[in-house]
């Protein structure tokens, strides 16, 4: 699939040539009062199109009116016979310049005739100018062939294994066996204070996952209810519980924007009583935890609340980061924010949004270290997931799917569908480093989405985690060394046991297998 390089936020004087040579479009783009607009005949059900086009971003000619304005949200929507695809994708433009948007749909079902239209997402008045459309068609084996290529060449790699005597003679015929004991890819799920003492529940979980993250039991209404009464008796038990089985965990959270998920007595401080709170809030947490949690996320969901730095100040947030790395530096820092990844109809958390933010916050001194993208999807759509993710890797950053879930008001078996296009997407893109599902198990369900009932049976969601668990790894691998004393195999990143035997000799060692573009040679001497 071609690739145009950006960076997020970048502004051209001109357009480049369209991607596809332009793919389906059979048009150039149309005015239309104040939206732009391009026809689209004969659109097939199920194939995924993707769509990119570069944007003028209020180019300020005679004949573009903007009404003073210097930028915009321009969200491209789709219109055909009985329906709107509300929103496929968006750019951030600026005036004077083109910007590039990145964008995409499938259809459940087929379309004679049908219009993507560009507007302000405020509605505002401002003339739109397109140029360089592209609209691509994939089928969806076309597009599962793609995401299996970037699998093959990131999450492996060849490995060759050579075997010799002590002498250094290469020896034809041994037995290997290679077998894959741990993962570099972490995928895990929330767990809540009802595994402790849960022994199934415990085992369910360890032999699935390798990262886990706290529901509530750190975030700041559970540690400390009541003013002064800071308890960490239950997120240490289910700290040791991680760490006896070699999971790693991500600190979740420090602090939540969101007014309504702050401990009550918060609410009603000064905001003189609020600084001292949160800096003891930080210095408690911090020193009880230091080291322990591979990220923290600091300040959750400032895209969309602000209730610190409307009490605080706006440089709240940067206080928060600044605070956390001094007390914990080693931990990676992220924003967590919704609706970034699971459409791009909220004009709060769009994509550069999301870049503006960090940006903001790095320009400050502040050591933003990872992006969190929530996951929280009722129907998802691959090809923006993909464009989303696309620009957000520009920014070099570690981004994670923090609290993959798919919506309780669909069937057990469509979550079960959409979850496995998104765990798809999210595994098969490079820069994504690791995928939470938020699926914490209660005596009654789960917050979206549960992976199994009380009895530990697998639901559909469970059987796609466990479908996908088994084919990310590399199962045990057999061989015989060759003339040359060698066996070679693909292998998922990770960490590896290998069983040499020639003759009654018999050798054991590990080795690791990290990304890397070279093949990974590993020499067993007997």
């Amino acid at each position: 699939m071609e690739n145009v390089t950006l960076c997020g936020g970048q502004c051209k004087g001109r357009p480049e040539k369209p991607l596809y040579g332009g793919g389906v479009f059979k048009n150039e783009a149309q005015a239309q009062g104040n939206s732009s607009s391009l026809a689209l005949y004969n659109l097939t059900q199920g194939t995924i199109y993707t769509f990119s086009s570069w944007m003028p971003d209020y180019m300020l000619t005679a004949w573009v009116k903007i009404g003073g304005s210097n930028s915009a949200m321009i969200r491209a929507s789709l219109q055909k016979e009985q329906e709107t695809y509300d929103c496929i994708g968006t750019v951030s433009a600026k005036r004077g310049c083109w910007s590039f948007l990145k964008g995409g749909f499938v259809l459940d079902c087929p379309s004679n005739s049908s219009t993507i239209f560009f507007q302000n997402a405020d509605g505002k008045d401002v003339n739109i100018d397109i140029a360089s459309p592209s609209l691509q068609p994939f089928t969806k084996q076309q597009w599962r062939i793609n995401q299996q290529y970037k699998i093959n060449t990131q999450r492996k790699r060849a490995v060759t294994i050579h075997v010799s005597d002590t002498n250094g003679r290469k020896l034809q015929g041994a037995s290997v066996c290679v077998e894959q004991i741990a993962k570099d890819f972490p995928i895990g799920s929330a767990i809540a204070k009802t595994i402790l003492g849960n022994l199934p529940y415990q085992n369910w979980f360890v032999k699935r996952f390798n990262a886990a993250v706290f529901e509530n039991e750190l975030k700041w209404y559970s540690t400390e209810p009541d003013q002064g009464m800071v308890n960490y008796t239950i997120s240490d038990q289910m700290l040791e519980f991680v760490r006896a089985n070699k999971i790693i965990a991500r600190g979740h959270n420090i602090f939540w924007e969101d007014p309504q998920y702050n401990p009550a007595w918060v609410l009603n401080l000064t905001d003189i009583q609020l600084q001292s709170a949160v800096n003891y809030r930080i210095q408690s947490l911090m020193s009880q935890y230091k080291d322990e949690f591979i990220h923290w996320d600091v300040s959750n969901e400032m895209l969309h609340f602000d209730f610190y730095e409307k009490k605080l100040g706006p440089d709240a947030t940067l206080h928060f980061f600044k605070t956390a790395h001094e007390s914990d530096p080693l931990a990676t820092l992220f924003m967590n924010d919704f609706n970034v990844v699971e459409t791009c109809s909220d004009v709060n958390s769009t994509v550069d949004a999301y870049i503006s933010r960090i940006r903001e916050l790095q320009h400050n001194g502040v050591f933003m270290d990872g992006i969190g993208l929530e996951g929280h999807f009722t129907i998802p759509n691959p090809p923006l997931i993909r464009a989303i993710l696309d620009k957000l890797a520009t920014l070099n950053l570690p981004i994670w799917l923090t609290e993959v879930d798919i919506s309780k008001t669909l069937d057990k078996n469509t979550q079960a569908i959409y979850l496995e296009e998104v765990l798809r997407e999210g595994f098969s893109h490079p820069s994504v480093n690791g995928i939470m599902l938020w699926t914490a198990l209660h005596p009654k369900g789960c917050y979206q989405m549960c992976l199994t009932d009380n009895d530990f049976k697998n639901l559909p969601s469970g059987d796609v985690v466990d479908k996908l668990l088994e084919e990310w790894q590399s199962g045990r691998v057999e061989g015989i060394t060759d003339e040359h004393g060698s066996h070679s195999f693909y292998g998922f990143l990770g960490e590896y046991r290998v069983s040499v035997k020639y003759g009654n000799r018999t050798t054991n060692s590990t080795f690791s297998l990290t990304r890397g573009e070279e093949t990974r040679h590993f020499t067993v001497t007997l």
